[in-house]
């Protein structure tokens, strides 16, 4: 499992959440300096139960994680959670008092048809149907294609979309909703490409994969030096 990393651009520093495998969240958070913070990968969709193997929210409300993923590509292509589904786990998660990290994107197929922009509507409608506070919501925009395949959206593919993202929101959800949440980037951000994705107005910040594993990590982070120029 790869650890997977949000960047918020909050200047004048970047706000970092580290999000390893269930397993090591504990020993992860009790290493961690104090103004990083903690996610989990995923939570289950309701309340504990006969659910063998999930990790409801409460779990991680008591282990005092803060945050989760909610919704990654892989959950939705390998493992089959619809839209739907991923909506419910996103209003629980929420209602149980974590921060989430809603992740939505497009296949490779689906971008060549020219479906992105509906595909990802879908997707955020599905969770705007569920959230009525989106104060804790992230929306992670991540091209199926580009994510650990070392392809990446150009900078103005990226921006595109989520440009569009925030009318969609404003249109459907409301003005106030648009220019609310964060809407960060995840697929195959690195130290060579994250400073010109990072200057894109629409681009908050990253969900970074492999990298985070690497040194140039620290250079990821520093790209949130690039909204401060701005």
């Amino acid at each position: 499992m790869e650890e997977r990393c949000l960047l918020r651009m909050l200047l004048p520093y970047a706000e970092v959440v580290v999000s390893p495998p269930f397993v090591f969240l504990p020993l992860v958070k009790s290493l961690l300096r104090p103004d990083f913070h903690v996610a989990a990968q995923n939570c289950w969709v309701k309340k504990g139960g006969a659910f063998t193997g999930e990790v409801s929210a409460e779990m991680l409300v008591n282990l005092s994680i803060p945050w989760v993923i909610i919704g990654h590509s892989e959950r939705r292509l390998i493992l089959k959670e619809l839209n739907e589904f991923v909506g419910d786990k996103v209003a629980y998660a929420l209602g149980q008092g974590l921060k989430v990290i809603a992740c939505i994107g497009e296949t490779l197929e689906q971008r060549e048809a020219g479906s992105t922009m509906e595909v990802v509507a879908a997707q955020t409608k599905a969770i705007a149907a569920k959230v009525s506070n989106w104060a804790d919501v992230v929306l992670a925009y991540e091209p199926v294609w580009a994510f650990g395949t070392g392809k990446v959206a150009t900078p103005a593919q990226a921006q595109e979309v989520h440009s569009e993202l925030r009318k969609w929101l404003q249109g459907n959800v409301s003005p106030e909703v648009a220019a609310s949440p964060r809407i960060i980037y995840g697929g195959s951000v690195t130290a060579a490409n994250c400073k010109e994705l990072a200057a894109q107005p629409d681009v908050d910040g990253f969900l970074v994969g492999g990298a985070s594993l690497k040194p140039e990590f620290t250079d990821i982070i520093r790209s949130a030096e690039v909204k401060k120029n701005a």
